[in-house]
Parts: C-alpha cells; structure tokens; sequence
C-alpha cells in the first residue's frame, strides 16, 4: 500500500512539473507572440451573418453565457449588423430582452413599433414630434437591428430601456402624466410644465442647442411646487413619471457641476432599473446589452464607477452563471456627432489609436494588417491572456482584460443617420 502511495505522489509530481514547466514556458513567451495567438478574423455582413474563425470562437463563448454585453463606439452602421449576428446566436438558447441605452418609457414606444411594417415611419413621426426624446433608438440602423433581433428571439422578446430618458423626453414624459388622469391639483400643475416645456421646446429647436430645453431651464423653484402639487393627488404613475424627469434633470445638471456624482448617479438608476425587468422576467432569462463602452466594462471603469457592466458580472457569479463582455470599435472612418436639437447628425473622421484612450490597440491591429483582408474584422480573444500574463504586456493590456472577456474590431466604421430630424 505505502509503494502504491509513493508512486502515486511521484506521479503527481511529475504532472506538476511538467504543468509548471509549460506554464513557465508560456510565461516567457512575448507579448507580441501571445496576442497574434489570441487574436482571430470574421466576417459581418450587412444582414448580421457572422462568418470566419473568429464568428466560431464568439459564437461558443456566447452560446455559453446568460449575458453578453457589448460596450462599443456609438450610431454606426456596422456594430448594429455585428449586434444583429449576436442576437441570432442568442435566440436558439432563449433571448428573452436586449437591453439599451435609452429611457424606459420612450424604450415602450420603441417595443410598441417593432413587429410593426411602418416601425420606422412611426419612429420618425415620434421623433419629429418630440425633437430629441431618445437616444439611439431613434437611429435608422439600430432600429433595424432591434426589429432584427425581435424576429429571431421570438414574441416574447422586449427592448429593455435602462437609462434616464433623453434631453427632449420632458414633452412626452409630460403628456403621459397627464393621461395618467391625476386630480385637478396635480392636472394644473403638469398643464403650467407642459406651457412652460412647449416654449423652451420651441427655443431648442430654433437655436439648435440643448440648452433651451425643460430640463436646464426649469428653477429647482418650480420643480419643488410641481412635486408636492403631483405628490397630493397625481396618483402613482404621474409621481413615477415625475420621478424620471426630476432625476433625468439631476443627472444632467449633475454633468456641468460634478461629473463624478453624476455618473454615479446613473450607474444606479440604470442598475435600478435592470433590477426591476429581472424581478419580472422569467428565470435564467438570457439578456444582450448594448451600451457605450465604458458601461460595460467590469471592475472600475474609467468614470471611476462600478458600472452596470460589472453589476451584470457580479449577478452573473451570484447566481452560478456567467457574463460575457465584447468590446467593439472600428479602426477608423466617420464617427456620427450630435447635431443639434432634431437635426440631422454629423459627422467627423477618426483614426481610432489617435485617441490616447486606445492608442494600445496599434499592437494588435499592426498584426492585423498584415496577414488581413479589407473586409476582415478583428477578434482578439483576451481570456486566455489572463494566464501567465506575459511580463512585457503593457499596462493599458493589462487593464484591458480585467475589463472585458474580448475585443472586436470592424475595419471601418460609418455613421449611422437619425429618423424624424428636421
């Protein structure tokens, strides 16, 4: 028995040396070699098609996870397909919500008009009615991508707005309470907002600037009355909806005073929100999320905020699961701007390693480049660059994989147009 348990023991250590020589040996491999093998090519068509060696290791990765979370580069024409490919991978297994960065209560006029034949009609006249009442969703490309993804997943699919709502929502925010059919108190203090919102509406659209909206140029004055106005007799949705707008308003105003308590501010009211859709949702619901880039990173991001990104990976460990998290931009091309209250957007060119928050992305296209067709996108897959991280992995790599699981760069990118602009 003891020579039995000898051999064994000798075994063992011979499986551990072997597994720590190998270790050391990846150890020491450079980062230049470490990175070409964690990085891969596909291809996205204009339908959501994703193809190539990449599409094969996103598809398993993201078959496996209840969440997968996109942070990106906004209102371009080709992360919505890359999106769209997420969305049919997703659905066989169960997608039950895509979850965005817009308000909740335009988000419903968007689940309103997704299965419908003129969705984008109805969109543009929602938008050219009230200028400015959402973000992203308003965008031709990512409506297509949404209606796309409610077709693979099914009727009981649903956008999931979690953010506050839109620098233009007072109008319609305004409109709902009313409908809501609070008490005369409550009724004539939303009908003096909704006179005041109609001038300010009017001045924005004129002059182009977001400044003249409701939001920045209502008193905390007339904010305080109209709340204990609503809080006597506006009834429980009237009080929710003027809930929204007032914390909308702080959180921009929160923007030209104190960025740090702003962001904070909206990372909890997005987690808030998200709490709120799971309690309703059925169990192991799968859910996509598409937000900015710096939401869904794990860890701290670089708002110095736990962000919803890690809120949806903490969940996920929580509850034995797990997250996926995809970074994706464009190396270069015309990046969509905002351009003014209901106008049209603009557009800028970019190079995306001139902006010094990714100029650590040269090593890895550098690679790229070399051996990649035009239409190639890159993957490259960060997790198994978490082992025997390589000594000379720069810093901003290295922060890098403690913030997502991959990084998913298009060859170009486009800018997307906004529906209903004047």
């Amino acid at each position: 028995m003891k020579s039995h348990v000898v051999r064994l023991a000798s075994i063992a250590a011979g499986l551990c040396a072997l597994a720590g020589s190998a270790s050391a040996q990846s150890a020491k491999a450079p980062f230049a070699t470490r990175l070409e093998q964690a990085r891969t090519t596909l291809q996205v068509s204009a339908d959501g098609t994703l193809e190539g060696e990449g599409a094969k290791v996103i598809a398993d990765a993201v078959t496996k996870a209840r969440y997968v979370l996109l942070g990106e580069d906004h209102l371009s024409r080709e992360i919505p397909q890359f999106a769209t490919g997420i969305c049919r991978i997703m659905a066989p297994g169960g997608l039950h919500a895509f979850a965005v960065e817009t308000g909740p209560e335009v988000t419903r006029v968007v689940n309103a008009n997704l299965r419908r034949p003129d969705r984008l009609a109805r969109i543009a006249a929602f938008a050219r009615t009230y200028p400015d009442v959402m973000a992203f969703q308003n965008g031709r490309d990512e409506s297509d991508m949404a209606a796309a993804c409610a077709q693979a997943a099914g009727p009981g699919f649903r956008m999931w707005g979690l953010d506050q709502e839109f620098f233009g929502a007072t109008s319609y925010l305004l409109e709902q309470m009313l409908a809501a059919r609070p008490g005369p108190i409550a009724r004539a203090a939303i009908a003096q907002l909704a006179t005041l919102d109609r001038g300010f509406t009017a001045a924005a659209v004129r002059s182009g600037s977001v400044g003249d909206f409701f939001i920045y140029k209502i008193s905390d004055t007339q904010m305080h009355a109209a709340h204990a106005a609503i809080a006597r007799d506006g009834g429980a949705h009237a009080n929710e909806l003027f809930a929204a707008l007032a914390e909308t308003r702080e959180i921009y105003l929160g923007q030209q005073t104190n960025g740090y308590a702003s962001n904070g501010q909206r990372a909890r009211l997005m987690k808030r929100t998200l709490v709120n859709y799971l309690a309703t949702a059925p169990a192991a619901s799968r859910v996509l999320f598409k937000f900015g880039d710096v939401h869904m990173a794990k860890g701290i991001n670089n708002l110095r905020q736990r962000d919803v990104g890690n809120f949806v990976a903490e969940r996920a460990e929580g509850a034995g699961t797990s997250s996926l998290h995809i970074a994706v931009y464009g190396a270069k091309g015309q990046r969509a701007t905002y351009g003014g209250v209901g106008r049209p957007l603009g557009q800028t060119p970019f190079v995306m390693t001139e902006d010094e928050d990714y100029v650590w992305l040269k090593d890895a296209l550098a690679l790229h480049e070399r051996s990649a067709g035009k239409r190639d996108w890159m993957l490259v897959d960060l997790r198994p660059l978490r082992t025997n991280t390589p000594a000379d992995m720069p810093a901003a790599w290295r922060k890098l994989l403690l913030q997502y699981d991959m990084v998913v760069v298009a060859p170009e990118l486009t800018p997307s147009s906004l529906l209903g602009t004047r």
